[in-house]
């Protein structure tokens, strides 16, 4: 469970799954008994069916806490930046973060098929490599390929519950909100422009 405001929760189901493509290299959390276990591991995001799919190294112990009663939650860290009050106009203030994060969660399903394994494992390489202007394909030996999926345990989470949290500087005047934008603009890292761009969007400033 997450603490959200209501002043920064967002349940606009298009703009949480636009998070989820952008920042789809995520954070997979589960919990047994025991203690928290958690991968960080890239995830295909299939908005029509609430469906995500992954998969991690049979050599990592995460799967094997998988249970058909039990939750995992993806983590979709989205553009962040830290605020400083040099940047607001109403004083006085503290330095802040600014970010936007979604939390997906559902019942795993480990995916045991070798067919259906390497149709998500070449959707996976097809939606990162097509940006390339020679994308590389996934023709591999076929004995290589089998190890390589052998190696590998691929699952899907059906999303029963998504939560958004953006944290976009709501709680402050409009004029703040502005300069927020402004300088977070002048700052022009990819992080501080996206984030930029998306609190302009959120707040319509």
């Amino acid at each position: 469970m997450i603490y959200i405001p209501d002043q920064f929760r967002i349940s606009d189901r298009e703009m949480l799954f636009r998070i989820m493509r952008e920042n789809s290299f995520a954070t997979l959390i589960t919990c047994s008994g025991k203690e928290p276990m958690v991968a960080h591991i890239p995830v295909t995001v299939n908005e029509a069916n609430d469906l995500l799919q992954a998969h991690v190294a049979r050599a990592d112990p995460i799967w094997q806490e998988f249970s058909p009663d039990r939750e995992v939650m993806f983590i979709f860290h989205g553009p962040h930046h830290y605020v400083s009050p040099s940047w607001y106009t109403a004083h006085p203030s503290v330095p802040t973060w600014n970010y936007a994060v979604v939390h997906a969660s559902g019942l795993p399903t480990i995916i045991d098929d070798h067919g259906n394994i390497e149709k998500m494992l070449r959707r996976l390489v097809d939606e990162h490599e097509s940006p390339s202007e020679t994308p590389w394909r996934m023709d591999l030996p076929v004995e290589y390929l089998q190890s390589m999926i052998d190696a590998a345990v691929a699952f899907e989470v059906q999303i029963t519950s998504i939560q958004g949290k953006f944290k976009l500087s709501q709680n402050r005047c409009h004029a703040d909100r502005s300069k927020v934008i402004a300088v977070l603009k002048r700052v022009g890292s990819d992080s501080a422009s996206r984030l930029a761009a998306l609190m302009a969007q959120i707040l319509k400033s």
